[in-house]
Formats: structure tokens, sequence, C-alpha cells
């Protein structure tokens, strides 16, 4: 069989090395990876090749960004060329907010915009969420509320002209959200389990949803994720990403300044004196911490 090459397309879906690709044709082909020494993720534009049985993505256009975690053994890509961050909540799972911040941080490091949905809007319990979220609406991100099962017109705005990426801790309802938003899609939900307070994985690979005419733009639905780490970025990038603290370093003593201990740390000040949360300084220490492994 002869190999054709084809138009370039997008990746939609991921899957280990195997990939979708929605060709500037309007086809979908499924595809593989010519060698071993490219990682590709859900938004990435790639050149395929038709070969026996489906076909083979032979190069990688260039990307405006990545938007993925690491540790210190590994990285795990989750997008390509996105545009904004959508971080889902809900009233009835423990929102860890260390994991939210690193959210944040993920976001801001890859230059995009970073949007909060507060889901299940109808729970008895959306009022306290609402009060959690404030300190994230006074650093500037927007909260978005909705009730993924029957009412996501407020997000819609958010969404067009956008290529975001939709994130959150499993149960929060991302899948819902998807259903919802695409109705012809079937996406496999789960009820969340009261034993233990917490969701059931329901997406078990990223998928890219185009938004429907004649709205432009995608989202990337991911799987529900419990660690999100950051070692790929440096002390000085992870100290840029928190917008709050950002300003202050240039007014610290020393130019290596940790925030921790040191004297006369603008960051310390700023913390005593209420200018900054507690758990912001906490996680870039952290975080600091861990890219110096």
């Amino acid at each position: 069989m002869s190999e054709n090459k084809t138009p370039h397309g997008l990746i939609v879906e991921t899957f280990r090395r195997h990939y979708t690709v929605a060709l500037d044709t309007g086809d979908r082909l499924d595809c593989v990876l010519k060698g071993r020494n490219t990682t590709l993720a859900c938004g990435d534009e790639v050149e395929v090749e038709r070969i026996r049985g489906g076909g083979a993505i032979t190069s990688l256009k260039p990307r405006q960004n990545l938007f993925y975690r690491s540790d210190a053994v590994r990285q795990k890509l989750i997008a390509a060329n996105a545009t904004q961050i959508l971080g889902v909540v809900a009233p009835d799972i423990a929102l860890d907010e260390m994991l939210l911040n690193r959210w944040i941080v993920a976001a801001e490091a890859a230059h995009c915009r970073f949007v909060l949905i507060a889901n299940k809007r109808d729970l008895s319990g959306f009022s306290s969420l609402r009060d959690r979220l404030k300190p994230y609406e006074a650093l500037g991100y927007p909260v978005v509320e909705t009730c993924a099962k029957n009412d996501v017109a407020a997000l819609w705005p958010w969404l067009e002209h956008r290529q975001s990426v939709l994130i959150g801790q499993s149960g929060m309802g991302k899948s819902t959200l998807i259903n919802t938003l695409f109705p012809g899609v079937r996406s496999e939900t789960a009820a969340v389990s009261k034993a233990l307070g917490s969701g059931k994985h329901t997406t078990t690979s990223a998928t890219l949803y185009p938004l429907p005419t004649p709205r432009s733009g995608w989202i990337i639905d991911i799987p529900g994720m419990k660690v999100f780490g950051l070692a790929h970025l440096t002390p000085d990038e992870l100290t840029a990403a928190f917008k709050d603290i950002a300003p202050l370093v240039t007014h610290c003593r020393f130019r290596d300044c940790r925030h921790d201990k040191e004297p006369d740390c603008a960051v310390q000040k700023a913390l005593n004196e209420g200018r900054i949360h507690p758990k912001r300084l906490e996680l870039l220490q952290t975080l600091i911490r861990e890219s110096s492994v």
C-alpha cells in the first residue's frame, strides 16, 4: 500500500502512544508516533501520513506552550497550545487547596488564564464553597458558578475563542459538564462515593472537544488527579507564577532569598502584615524545595 501524505491535523485524543488526529480534511485518523524521541499531547498540531491500518505522525509543529506536571523522575504532558485552564471544584468533595494552587501556578507558568468553575450550585454546601473561593477572586482569578447537570449558561462566554483545559479532582463533575456542553458526546459519569468523600475516576484518557459551530475554540477533558508536581520549574519561575508574591521579591535584601528566615525579607514582612495568605507562601517554599531535589 502506498503512503499518501495528508494535511496536518490536531491531536484530539491520547492513550499511551496512540493518538486520534482530526485532519484538516474533516476526517479523523487513528495514529501511532514514528520514533521514540517525542512525546505528544492533546492540542498538538502534527503532520501525518497514511499507513496500512491507520496513520503515522511524522512531525510536530511548534507549540505556543505546554501545560504539564512533573516530579523528580518523569514528566506527564497534559495539553499543548492551551490559552486557559479551568479548575473545577464542588462542595461535596473535600477541596485540596494545595492541589488547586498547584494548578494555578502551572497555568501562570504556561501563560494561561486560570478560571475557577464552582460546580454543583444546587447543593446545600455551596455557600461555604463560595466563601472559600473569595481569596482566589481577590487575587484576580474569576469564579464561574454552574450546575453541570442543567445550567452551564454562565460558562459559555468564558469558553468562546479559547483553547481550554478542564482540570479537577475526581468527582467534581467534569464529565457531567462535558455531557451538558456537548449533548452528542456520551461521556461516562459516576456518582460520588459518600463513604470515601471522593469521586470515581470516569475519564481515563485526555480528549479534546471542539466547541460547536459557530463558536470557535476547544476544551480538553483530562482524568481527575490527586497529585500535580512542578519539578520542571526553577525557583525563579515558581516565584514569578505567584502574582501576589512576585512583585515583592525585588525588595528583599538578598537576591536568592527563599523567603523563609532571611533578614529583611519583603515577603515575610507582607505575610506578617496579612497581605499574603500563609498557605500561598507555604506552597511556594514547598515547590522551591522540590525543585532543588
